[in-house]
């Protein structure tokens, strides 16, 4: 037995979440929060393979030792030797190297599209879709007072973006949905201590890239609950088999995704699987949690091959999910697919009908998005929307693990469905607003109060973060718009009462179709962005490193090397390593940007 510590050798802190394998095997391990590991070895001659995203593999031969610590420098140089390896798509020399090691080792830890090198001798086009994202805009509160939008709690962007940047690549600018950046990440919000299952936080303070201007957070706290207390959870996996499927990064890593669940399942839980290619079919009917064993046979069996009908799997999954409905448990269709769909219905509104369909019978739907090249990210996020339900995309086996095991309860039970934010302005104080990112979260005002609005999902222990940019009513800068000739729009209740914003919140409990409604009213009061909560800090860093991505116009005198000092500052315990990986990457990116 082999155990040991790993640090940065820049500056001397723990990695959690770094790799450690042992090469030419599939025996592998993961450093805990305090950087540690302990791996069994099959002899002396065995060499262990360090790892981890933005620094320099190591590889270190055990001998006769049994106590190996390790310092992983920053890898500047990964970025700028690119292989070219098929249309639009690059990988770096150290990638390819790393990647044939641990394709050996059967493992698929990393992002690197390993299926581009052994797989594919013929370059193939990317097809991969993303739905246009244009940038708010500044609003005028005297004409425009009310912001309103739903939450979102996909994570998906980020770890897509995650998947370009590691692969020598800048994504692509509709890739990049700035509020999935950022809720990404847990934030210290307090847990809820009233009837409602979420608690609010607000915070003023100082925009970074903008001194003049300010930066508003809303936080939202789901409850967090023990698994152990979850209701009973009936559901179903829908997996997606068809040709498509084949690459490593697809159904191979999708099984092991699979598994990491199962083996979260308890007695009372209940597993049905559903598979389409060509045409849709049971694989294996609804099944206990106990029958771990029996579970992941079923799983194993599964091959790709075929075209790809995604309506009729969609459908056959439902229909599975209401026969074992469990009126009191967590009832879910759990989608996993590249969504390329090519027979049946398959176009985005016929999809979407037809989720808006299935989702009255109460299941939820989870969406899972897996591989490269043909990934249709539009049509899942659109899935996910629809069938009240949230949408993460899987690139490596750590990402899985957050998904399916440390987020079990807020990936797969919700607590509210249709939360709704409307902010209203106090133009006193605000001489515009705008809202940063949830571009395609926006509502109508009218539709807050409408309840047959539908609107994102809170699952257990899931944080929400948005950001709002001010323009204050005593700025220099010149107004939108001119004052007008010929109306008075008189601000009432202003200076005196010291309100900045009222925010209302509806939501409603999973089995209801009544929301209630919340109110917090944020004062004017800013705080220096030196002085604000580490909350404030992180999600402003991640918001700018998003916004320097989509190359905003709004972000002003910050770039990459302001992201990283102040993701420093704000850095807390990260016990699983997320904020440090993303220090990494931001600080990876302007080799990329140069290029």
């Amino acid at each position: 037995m082999i155990t040991g510590k790993v640090t940065s050798a820049e500056d001397g802190s723990v990695l959690p979440g770094v790799n450690v394998v042992e090469k030419g095997s599939a025996n592998g391990s993961i450093t805990n929060e305090k950087g540690e590991y302990s791996i069994y070895v099959q002899s002396e001659k065995s060499v262990l393979v360090f790892s981890f995203i933005g620094l320099q593999t190591t590889e270190v031969k055990v001998g006769n030792r049994t106590k190996i610590n390790v310092a992983l420098s920053l890898d500047v140089t990964q970025l700028n030797e690119v292989v070219v390896t098929g249309q639009n798509k690059s990988i770096s020399k150290r990638d390819l190297r790393r990647i044939e090691a641990e394709q050996d080792a059967g493992a698929y830890y990393h992002t690197a599209p390993s299926h581009f090198i052994h797989h594919q001798p013929t370059p193939q086009p990317n097809t991969e879709e993303y739905a246009n994202i244009v940038e708010n805009g500044f609003q005028d509160p005297k004409v425009k007072p009310l912001s309103t939008f739903s939450i979102d709690v996909d994570k998906a962007s980020y770890s897509n973006v995650r998947r370009f940047i590691n692969s020598g690549q800048m994504p692509p600018k509709d890739a990049v949905r700035i509020e999935e950046l950022i809720n990404y990440f847990e934030y210290d919000y307090p847990q809820p201590d009233r009837e409602h299952p979420f608690s609010i936080t607000t915070e003023l303070t100082q925009a970074p890239w903008n001194s003049e201007r300010q930066l508003v957070l809303i936080g939202l706290q789901g409850k967090k609950m023990d698994t152990r207390d979850l209701p009973p959870s009936n559901l179903v996996f829908l997996i997606d088999v068809s040709g498509s499927m084949s690459d490593p990064n697809k159904l191979p890593l999708l099984k092991t995704s699979f598994k990491m669940l199962v083996n979260e399942l308890r007695p009372q839980d209940r597993i049905a699987i559903v598979v389409y290619a060509g045409a849709a079919g049971l694989v294996l009917p609804s099944t206990s949690g106990a029958e771990k064993e029996k579970i992941i046979a079923a799983l194993d069996q599964l091959q790709a091959g075929g075209s790809t009908a995604g309506g009729a799997g969609i459908q056959l999954a439902y229909k599975t999910a209401r026969e074992n409905f469990s009126k009191e448990g967590n009832n879910r269709v759990i989608l996993a697919t590249d969504g390329d769909f090519n027979v049946g219905a398959s176009s985005d509104k016929d999809m979407e009908q037809l989720i808006e369909e299935e989702r009255k019978s109460g299941v939820f739907l989870t969406v899972l998005g897996f591989g490269m090249g043909n990934f249709k990210d539009a049509k899942m996020e659109i899935l996910a929307d629809k069938g009240n339900g949230n949408y993460a995309y899987i690139d490596n086996v750590m990402e899985a693990r957050k998904t399916l095991v440390n987020e079990f309860g807020g990936t797969l039970f919700t607590i509210a469905k249709d939360v709704k934010l409307q902010v209203e302005f106090n133009p006193a104080y605000v001489k515009s607003y705008r809202l940063i990112g949830y571009e395609n979260r926006l509502l109508k005002d009218e539709d807050f109060n409408n309840d047959k609005k539908d609107a994102g999902e809170l699952g257990a222990g899931h944080t929400v973060t948005a950001l709002y940019e001010i323009i204050p009513a005593n700025s220099q800068e010149r107004p939108l718009v001119d004052d007008l000739k010929y109306q008075n729009k008189k601000v009432v209740n202003g200076n005196e009462n010291g309100e900045l914003l009222t925010v209302k919140f509806r939501y409603k409990k999973p089995d209801e179709d009544t929301s209630k409604l919340l109110v917090n009213v944020l004062s004017a009061k800013e705080t220096n962005i030196n002085e604000a909560s580490r909350n404030v800090k992180w999600s402003a860093a991640v918001a700018g490193f998003g916004m320097l991505l989509r190359g905003s116009e709004n972000i002003e005198n910050f770039g990459y090397e302001q992201v990283v000092q102040l993701a420093k500052q704000a850095k807390g315990k990260d016990a699983q390593g997320y904020q440090r990986e993303f220090i990494d990457l931001a600080q990876s990116v302007p080799f990329l940007a140069k290029r």
